[in-house]
């Protein structure tokens, strides 16, 4: 069979593109461009899948089929009619449309919907002599972006998103999303050999995504994508990808983990999240106050077991905008600052938004980076020297 080769796109968090197109380069992929907020990457159906499996910091995996200039309705439309919608839409599938647009002509997104989806409707009945379109068979989720009049159509092979592990479905007030997660423990260059901490785990994300990176276990590998029931979407491939995504895993990896959090609740949703994740075997899970994080546990820990090489410290602490009011939050910090106290061979990462954590936590960061927590500008403090 032939190989289809296309062009696909994956969205980030921003402030994660490089670490997407670093996944992909890494993993092998063509072609890895990163630009603002997105990843593209070219590639066939089984690169797609793998994509949809492997990549950590992602947000989904979309194959892109158009990209024109519009600044009229006609435009769009004569655009989107040109596109070989056929090649990917069966005559009985369900082809809905989303999409923005930013600093353009056509600025009106439900009029961009029903312009697009008009033009892909007469492109069909073209092509298979339909005068309707029942659409009840699988959603092929049709997407467009419009920047600056420049408009790029695109088809959704993931369905939910790729921070959708299946791990947890159940979480605690404020949790960090698990793709800024796996960025984090990226940054913090976790690995198999790594003994890592995160005193103040909320719902286990942060220790959770450590561990999958430490043992290798794919994000993706225990959940569904939407193109597993597309039509054109070769059978077979998924089931070869997650298999060769199992025999990648790291079962005798050193990687150990230590997470607690004061709060009982917090403890078990850690417990059981690892559990669904299944990396609890890796992970102690303790109800513990910050005050009583030590340094010289994680110290004997790594003499006890000479292949750990390094010890790190992940951390999202809860903050003003959030959970705790500002004082409180700073109160929290003041602590922190007391007790991560530098060690050689131990880092720390820590993400938060506030201004001014540098001041109330008494130590300058030895590198700072831009990350964002949904639409929350937030900064993650390394401390590593």
């Amino acid at each position: 069979m032939k190989k289809q080769q296309m062009k696909m796109m994956i969205p980030t968090l921003f402030g994660l593109e490089g670490l997407v197109a670093d996944e992909l380069k890494y993993a092998g992929f063509q072609n890895v461009q990163a630009e603002n907020g997105r990843v593209f990457f070219e590639g066939d159906w089984k690169d797609a899948a793998r994509a949809n499996v492997t990549v950590r910091c992602g947000e989904r995996v979309l194959i892109v089929l158009a990209h024109f200039r519009a600044v009229s309705f006609e435009e769009l439309f004569e655009g989107t009619k040109e596109t070989p919608w056929e090649n990917f839409i069966g005559s009985m599938d369900a082809f809905p449309v989303k999409g923005w647009s930013l600093n353009s002509q056509l600025h009106s997104i439900p009029d961009c919907q029903r312009i697009i989806k008009k033009a892909v409707v007469e492109r069909l009945k073209e092509c298979y002599g339909n005068p309707w379109f029942e659409e009840t068979g699988p959603v092929m989720q049709i997407q467009f972006s419009i920047m600056k009049d420049e408009v790029t159509l695109m088809l959704d092979t993931s369905g939910a998103g790729l921070h959708k592990r299946g791990y947890r479905k159940n979480a605690n007030e404020a949790p960090i999303r698990e793709t800024l997660a796996a960025g984090i423990v990226n940054l913090a260059r976790v690995h198999s050999d790594s003994l890592v901490c995160d005193p103040m785990c909320g719902s286990g994300t942060l220790i959770i995504e450590a561990a999958l990176k430490a043992l290798n276990i794919a994000p993706g590998i225990m959940r569904h994508f939407a193109m597993e029931k597309w039509g054109c979407f070769p059978k077979g491939i998924m089931e070869e990808v997650r298999q060769e995504a199992k025999s990648a895993i790291k079962k005798d990896a050193p990687f150990e983990g230590i997470a607690y959090d004061l709060d009982p609740q917090a403890v078990a949703l850690t417990k059981e999240n690892a559990v669904k994740a299944r990396v609890a075997s890796r992970i102690r899970v303790e109800q513990r106050d910050i005050i009583r994080y030590q340094t010289k546990e994680l110290r004997e820990l790594m003499e006890r077991n000479p292949r750990h090489k390094k010890a790190i410290t992940l951390c999202n602490p809860p903050y003003g905008e959030r959970l705790l009011d500002i004082q409180e939050a700073e109160k929290l910090y003041q602590k922190m600052g007391v007790v991560f106290k530098p060690e050689p061979n131990h880092g720390y990462y820590i993400i938060t938004p506030h201004e001014e954590f540098e001041k109330i936590f008494e130590r300058k960061a030895d590198k700072k980076r831009k990350l964002y927590n949904g639409m929350l500008k937030c900064q993650l403090y390394m401390y590593f020297r």
